[in-house]
């Protein structure tokens, strides 16, 4: 049983790989968000265009995905958030950037718009007055509150996201996010570039998470073009993304550690971290690794010394990451701080399609590598760790299990890498018109989605990228409730969320 089976939709040729799409009525529309407030699907990405919006979902049991359509002919367009919540954030963006008007939304205050764009909105050139009313916080009554404001622009060298605490003494009665202040137009810069400046800019979208937007942009130009990548390359994707995987797990690890007053764990696993960043740059020319993974394959090969420097890598994460691990596990200090603390009830995180060790921390057993087994994870062994508590400390162990996986699969790509080309060249055109693509890649915090359309010279006609963080940030909101405000920067590192990846 496809997802369309129950959800009627209009027939119509349409340009789509590898996922189906549909064009659907409004009965469709309102059935398919009936399906996701069911729990039968899960949201995986909103997004809109000059007159259409379009909703990715995915079946928790078969793990099809299939994209839905809605024509807004006049302008609007059946809320999704009055009825489901983890659409609200992407609904009120797709109104910031086209002027596409949710009907009954209850809703509709900007997100990426901070009362500076004024007339006409950025992606559609459509005008309309802009609400330039002061930003209104979300209203908490009871006996003794007060509100406490955090940000924009926080102590540290991170980036700039507000914080609305409404709290009772100490204890967190209300948590509210308004973030969009690093806005840099990404999906609008994508409009009309080529394919090389379009990879580019989404290899930048969240810089901690390069080769996953790259990759997810490859493979969705690729979709689009329907081309297959040498095994090669796909190894090569694979292995730098596991490297990128193991870097960010042990900076969490360790932040998270620093937060709870425990600078040893840091620095060991600062250490760790700089040992794997060191590695990419030999093997693959960047710390980073921007710019490698590109559409059709690699544009580098592995340099001679980079598999050595792999290997020693290895060889010291498998000596060193166990102590650690004994050290985490029985300090007991550590575990005063981490144990119970921020917890995300599992029906949040089922209902939020929660990605990355925020979901599987709270018993989401869902990782695209396995899922969509997309290559060259459909010949690699590894396993899910998955976990029920949903406290900051299950959120450490999975980032734990997930460095002993990721050096388990560093280990079998290194060991079935084999010669072959790195790059299958791309048409200088297609007839016909626009194709479109869409893949799903596994970051280090959870899955994310590119959808692009390409025109017939190999521009880009439309481009959306989505973060897992878009699902993960307003489950930060519902785990600090009931805790103290001085547990918030641990429950904040505990899910790293990206500001960057949702600010577009």
């Amino acid at each position: 049983m496809g997802i369309f089976d129950s959800i009627p939709h209009v027939p119509a040729e349409l340009p789509h790989r590898p996922w189906p799409r549909a064009v659907v009525t409004e009965a469709g529309w309102q059935t398919a968000i009936d399906r996701m407030v069911e729990g039968r699907l899960t949201l995986l990405g909103f997004w809109g265009e000059r007159t259409a919006v379009h909703m990715a979902m995915l079946d928790g049991v078969s793990t099809d995905i299939a994209v839905v359509t809605y024509e807004c002919t006049d302008g609007t367009f059946p809320s999704v958030a009055s009825r489901h919540p983890p659409a609200l954030r992407l609904e009120r963006t797709i109104h910031d950037l086209f002027g596409l008007v949710p009907a009954a939304a209850d809703d509709l205050r900007p997100w990426l718009d901070h009362y500076a764009w004024g007339k006409p909105y950025p992606l559609s050139g459509r005008i309309a007055s802009r609400d330039v009313r002061p930003y209104q916080f979300l209203p908490a009554e009871g006996e003794g509150l007060h509100q406490v404001a955090v940000g924009p622009v926080h102590a540290g060298i991170i980036e700039p996201g507000h914080f609305r605490f409404t709290a009772n003494g100490e204890h967190v009665v209300r948590l509210e996010q308004w973030l969009g202040y690093t806005h840099k137009g990404i999906e609008s810069l994508m409009q009309g570039a080529n394919l090389e400046t379009a990879a580019r800019l989404a290899n930048r979208t969240s810089g901690d998470s390069a080769v996953a937007y790259a990759f997810a942009f490859a493979r969705a130009a690729e979709a689009a073009l329907d081309i297959k990548v040498p095994p090669r390359a796909t190894y090569l994707r694979a292995l730098m993304a596991e490297l990128e995987r193991l870097a960010n797990h042990f900076g969490d690890i360790g932040a998270i550690c620093n937060d709870a007053s425990f600078a040893l764990m840091h620095a060991q696993t600062g250490i760790l971290r700089e040992r794997t960043l060191r590695a990419a740059d030999a093997a693959f020319g960047h710390r980073l690794m921007m710019d490698v993974v590109v559409p059709g394959g690699v544009a580098r090969d592995i340099a001679p010394d980079g598999i050595p420097a792999l290997r020693t890598l290895l060889a010291e994460i498998k000596k060193v990451f166990p102590r650690l691990i004994e050290l985490y596990d029985n300090t007991a200090s550590l575990q005063d701080r981490t144990v119970t603390t921020g917890i995300v009830k599992a029906e949040y995180a089922r209902q939020f399609g929660a990605g990355g060790y925020v979901g599987r921390a709270s018993g989401r057993d869902f990782d695209a590598r396995r899922a969509i087994a997309y290559m060259p994870y459909d010949s690699l062994s590894f396993e899910v760790p998955v976990l029920q508590a949903g406290d900051v400390n299950a959120r450490v162990w999975i980032r734990i299990r997930e460095v002993e996986q990721s050096v388990a699969l560093i280990a079998q790509i290194l060991d079935q890498l084999g010669p072959g080309a790195l790059e299958t060249a791309l048409p200088a055109g297609i007839g016909g018109g626009a194709c479109e693509g869409m893949a799903l890649t596994e970051a280090f915090r959870g899955d994310v989605l590119v959808w692009l359309r390409l025109d017939g010279d190999l521009r880009v006609e439309r481009c959306h990228l989505r973060d897992a963080s878009w699902f993960q940030w307003p489950l930060l909101e519902t785990a600090i409730e009931g805790n103290i405000i001085a547990d918030f920067p641990l429950c904040n590192k505990s899910f790293n969320c990206s500001y960057s990846g949702v600010d577009l």
